[in-house]
């Protein structure tokens, strides 16, 4: 099974081994930062990010054990996963990037994890579109913890208010919170802030670091990490 995962679909832009070891090593990464911290490894769960990378290296990290991804926008996801799927029933896609309202219900149709409510508007329709579906994907709240004008999400200040409409009035399946902190910051006060609004709100999932402070984040207390480059190799 494992080499017809990696064989079929698209011709890869990278060399399966080289995917192979590079998961290896940020596993072999995650399982230090974990330890460093009085954690266990498997308290930490590695979304892999595929945004831009074809359907072949998609096949070869599943060959190598691979099983939950990260992708940024639902037409890409629409188009690689599908047949991977259909091969790899146990994988678990998880939306990482912007949601659009008009794309909400191709979202819940396709997504396990929408990492990206950030906005009343979004949440509602959310709400409808799972209802009319029959299909809940776990939500994840974004918090905006730099503040940062250009970038999603809710603002700390607002975080505990959004959450709780999100589940007491609009019954969303909320788990917890994702962050993508200033590039010019220090990301550890970002992820420390973000774990205390999941604390105090009672959720479980914490989703920080990336592939350059991913053991930051799990130093800090991450429950997910969304790592790309650091498996795949820098875009092209």
């Amino acid at each position: 099974m494992a080499e017809n995962i990696a064989k079929t679909g698209d011709e890869a832009r990278g060399d399966a081994g080289d995917i192979a070891g590079s998961l290896a090593a940020v596993r072999d990464r995650i399982a230090a930062a974990a330890a460093q911290a009085g954690r266990q490894a498997s308290d930490v769960t590695l979304v892999a990010v595929a945004k831009t990378r074809p359907e072949a290296d998609v096949r070869a990290a599943c060959a190598a054990g691979q099983r939950v991804f990260g992708e940024n926008r639902v037409q890409e996801a629409q188009g690689k996963y599908p047949q991977v799927r259909a091969d790899v029933p146990d994988l678990e896609l998880h939306l990482i990037g912007p949601l659009q309202t008009n794309k909400a219900a191709d979202a819940v149709a396709l997504f396990d994890v929408i990492e990206t409510v950030d906005r009343p508007k979004l949440a509602t329709v959310l709400a409808r579109e799972m209802e009319k579906a029959g299909r809940r994907p776990t939500c994840l709240v974004q918090v905006n913890t730099g503040e940062e004008p250009q970038k999603a999400g809710v603002a700390p200040a607002e975080a505990d208010a959004f959450i709780a409409q999100c589940r007491d009035e609009l019954g969303l399946p909320v788990a917890g919170v994702m962050c993508i902190p200033p590039a010019d910051e220090e990301p550890a006060m970002h992820f420390a802030l973000l774990k205390k609004i999941a604390d105090r709100n009672g959720l479980a999932v914490v989703s920080m670091g990336m592939s350059a402070d991913y053991e930051t984040g799990i130093a800090q207390g991450a429950t997910h990490v969304r790592v790309g480059s650091a498996i795949f190799g820098a875009r092209g």
